[in-house]
């Protein structure tokens, strides 16, 4: 298989090719991705690589106990229900996992360690002790690639009708971090591009009752973050990625709160025309290309 380079990023390990018909995925399993409002008509597409704590019944939940599958380490919880207000709120389109984390996670690059965690937040996960090359293929074909796909299929399909759309990406956090309290509710994720992410972090510092992390507690710059890196910011979209404390959205009311809240904050953004445009170093919108089993660009 040949090496392939993403824009901006060192070469991505392979992985050996695997038959199709070895699918992590059985019968009865619900697919590696979800739609919500996919004709919404905001120019706007929102993922969440977490929203998922599903694992497909032949993984026997990693070795892991039931408890474990309600935890933040297995997903960013509260996270489906607010992307899914976030996108009635704009009326956009939304790509998330389906997915846990654990299994192998989506915004990061497939040669990380971090991919597929053998110890999460000090929790053992017995299931991913010393996978072969082979067993690590076959996660990133069953699970990583048809997520990454769809985000690239939903892409162009704007490119085909010639609009150059915004991404953001949603997570939540959890409010303590190795016994570290979090004061932020909401933090702002963001790297080069600062067109959406000052001013919605403008938005935030004028209200006195939020705290509002700039790369905090996570930051846009760390360097095997996969997603927007990936398909926002080597295309030269504009893009934000939001953290959303886990205690405000835990309860969908609290989800529906907080999407009102991150709406407010985009609308004026999102309303410049200007705004749907390419950095200037990028010379036109290429999707990046579908990703091949091994996780990378396909052709690239």
């Amino acid at each position: 298989m040949s090496r392939t380079r993403l824009p901006g990023h060192s070469h991505l390990q392979t992985f050996p090719d695997i038959d199709p018909a070895d699918s992590l995925i059985g019968p009865g399993d619900p697919p590696p991705f979800m739609t919500y409002n996919d004709h919404g008509t905001a120019p706007v597409l929102l993922v969440a690589d977490h929203a998922s704590p599903f694992f497909p019944a032949g993984l026997n939940q990693l070795g892991l106990a039931d408890w474990v599958l309600e935890e933040h380490v297995a997903w960013d919880i509260g996270v489906d229900e607010l992307v899914r207000f976030l996108a009635d709120e704009l009326d956009a389109p939304v790509v998330m996992a389906g997915f846990s984390r654990l299994i192998v996670d989506p915004n990061r690059r497939p040669d990380d360690p971090g991919a597929i965690p053998e110890i999460s937040d000090g929790i053992a996960i017995p299931g991913n002790i010393d996978l072969s090359k082979e067993e690590k293929a076959q996660r990133i074909q069953s699970f990583f690639k048809p997520y990454h796909d769809a985000i690239t299929a939903r892409l162009e399909r704007f490119q085909q009708d010639g609009i150059v759309p915004a991404m953001i990406a949603v997570h939540t956090c959890s409010p303590v971090f190795d016994r570290v309290v979090r004061p932020w509710q909401i933090g702002v994720m963001w790297d080069k591009d600062p067109r959406i992410p000052l001013p919605v972090i403008e938005h935030f510092e004028k209200d006195p009752q939020i705290c509002i992390g700039d790369n905090e507690p996570y930051s846009g710059r760390h360097p095997n973050d996969f997603t927007i890196d990936f398909h926002a910011e080597a295309a030269g979209l504009p893009h934000i990625g939001f953290e959303v404390r886990q205690d405000l959205v835990c309860d969908r009311d609290g989800a529906r709160e907080w999407a009102a809240a991150l709406a407010e904050a985009l609308r004026p953004v999102l309303a410049d025309k200007n705004l749907y445009s390419l950095l200037p170093e990028q010379a036109k919108f290429r999707v990046t290309p579908h990703l091949d089993e091994a996780g990378s660009a396909a052709g690239s």
